[in-house]
């Protein structure tokens, strides 16, 4: 699974600002909108239903918001660090500062769950998340992440 295809660093953010899990999937459709040249409040209801059928919260202070949107041809990613982390109602009811944002077609259930394995797998590679969260600015942020994960 080659991540840098899926989340480029032009869609990597970091001190982003939401006082709510609510706001920040707002914030979220705002700039993937931008991004992909998708409809904001298209983006925006698809992450909401998907929430209201529980948390992307997955715990260890990450959330994974995800939704199927229609017309999108591949998967495509943001990757955000929260200026304060905030309630995102994970399971472990730690505060999320770090977001990855999946937006796939209903055509590529399959491709998103592949990338979804590839992000986790990545997490669980010694000190990636540490050093996302030390890194100073967007590049040192999203090559934290992507680092040897090109395989």
């Amino acid at each position: 699974m080659n991540l840098p295809n899926i989340i480029r660093p032009e869609h990597t953010f970091i001190g982003v600002s939401a006082p709510t899990k609510w706001r920040a999937l707002q914030t979220i459709a705002d700039k993937a909108a931008k991004a992909f040249s998708v409809d904001g409040q298209t983006i925006l209801k698809a992450l909401e239903a998907r929430e209201k059928l529980g948390s992307t919260g997955i715990g260890n202070g990450i959330a994974i918001p995800h939704a199927a949107i229609d017309n999108m041809t591949s998967p495509r990613g943001l990757l955000l660090r929260f200026a304060q982390p905030l309630d995102f109602e994970a399971i472990d009811d730690i505060p999320t500062d770090i977001a990855f944002v999946l937006l796939f077609g209903e055509n590529n259930r399959g491709e998103y769950l592949n990338v979804l394995s590839a992000i986790a797998r990545r997490l669980q590679s010694d000190g990636v998340l540490a050093a996302m969260r030390k890194a100073r600015t967007v590049d040192e942020f999203y090559s934290d992440f992507i680092a040897d994960s090109r395989g």
